[in-house]
Order: structure tokens, then C-alpha cells, then sequence
């Protein structure tokens, strides 16, 4: 867990660039889904990424950032119950930092499925548990609407992490030079 939660330079910079570009997915390349106020997210691949590369904290922050600050642009104020739900997930996404050898420039078979699972569980808790349970208590919501809308969004972010974050992570392991590849002439 050494060096799990440091915030370096390189990280509030990553945070920065993160959120910004976590934003602009977030407002205008999503699906809609039949079930209201839900759409498949790319975002959520970038944002896996990305806590994968810098941590729990940067990813907390982030998705957390971006997210409020799209539906401040979009609708005028942030969805609190969400918006905080999309910083847990991002900080549970970080604690693949150090579980996989992305930055060793190996991400294959082992490092795949963990980052797999820790996204997975960071889908779940978000959307399925907190989500759902903010909007009861913030905004009165119907309990059979929210936890609907709560799994339908696992779905699609367990999705659109398992996908675009995992091929963004194989991308950029194979930038990386690998350990030991490199030999005296």
C-alpha cells in the first residue's frame, strides 16, 4: 500500500487533465438507455484509466470533479447523489495502481482480470449501494426508481470500464518499456 495515496506534481496535473476530459465524455459521448436519467458512459473506461495510472485520490477526484462539473454545465447544478457515487467508484478504480504492471509495460492476462474485478466491485458499490441511497436520503427519490436506475448504471460502467479502460490500459502498457528489455551493447 506504500505510495497508494502520495499526490505528487504529476498527479494534481493528471487530476486536472483527468476531470477535464472526464467532463467533456461525460456531456457528449454517452448512449442513452431506455431507463430514465441513465446512458452508457464512456467516461467511465477514461476514468478507470486513469486511477489505475495515479491512484485512488486522483481517481476520486477526477470522476468526482468532472461529473459536477458537467451537470453544472448541463443542467445547472451538480446531482449530488451521482456525483459522489462517480468519486467513490474512481477511488475504489485506484487501488489497481499498484496491483497491476501497467506501468512495467505489462498488462495482460493476471493484471486484466484484476483490474477487471477492482472495477467491477467499484461499479457495484457506487451504483448499486451508494448512488441509490444518497438519492433517497438527499432527494427523497423513490426507492424502486433509484436502485432501477443504480443497477442499469452498474451494468453500463462495469461496461464501459471492462472495455474502453481495459483497452486504453493494454495501449498504454505496450508505450511503456518493458523491465528488463533493455541490454548493454
Amino acid at each position: 500500500m506504500k505510495g497508494l495515496f502520495k499526490i505528487t506534481t504529476r498527479t494534481i496535473v493528471a487530476i486536472g487533465i483527468g476531470a477535464a476530459l472526464f467532463m467533456l465524455l461525460f456531456m457528449y459521448v454517452k448512449i442513452p438507455s431506455p431507463i430514465p436519467e441513465t446512458s452508457f458512459q464512456t467516461a467511465y473506461g477514461l476514468g478507470a484509466f486513469m486511477a489505475t495510472l495515479f491512484g485512488p485520490i486522483a481517481g476520486a477526484l477526477i470522476q468526482f470533479i468532472g461529473h459536477a462539473l458537467s451537470d453544472a454545465v448541463q443542467y445547472g447544478s451538480p446531482w449530488w447523489s451521482w456525483v459522489i457515487a462517480s468519486g467513490v467508484a474512481g477511488f475504489v478504480f485506484g487501488f489497481a495502481f499498484k496491483r497491476t504492471r501497467v506501468e512495467e509495460g505489462e498488462f495482460k492476462g493476471k493484471d486484466i482480470i484484476t483490474f477487471n474485478i477492482i472495477q467491477i466491485i467499484g461499479n457495484a458499490i457506487a451504483w448499486i449501494l451508494v448512488a441509490p441511497v444518497l438519492d433517497i436520503l438527499i432527494y427523497q427519490e423513490p426507492a424502486n426508481l433509484v436502485f432501477t436506475q443504480g443497477i442499469t448504471a452498474a451494468i453500463m460502467n462495469i461496461i464501459s470500464a471492462g472495455v474502453f479502460g481495459t483497452l486504453l490500459l493494454i495501449a498504454y502498457a505496450a508505450t511503456r518499456t518493458k523491465k528488463g528489455s533493455l541490454s548493454k551493447g
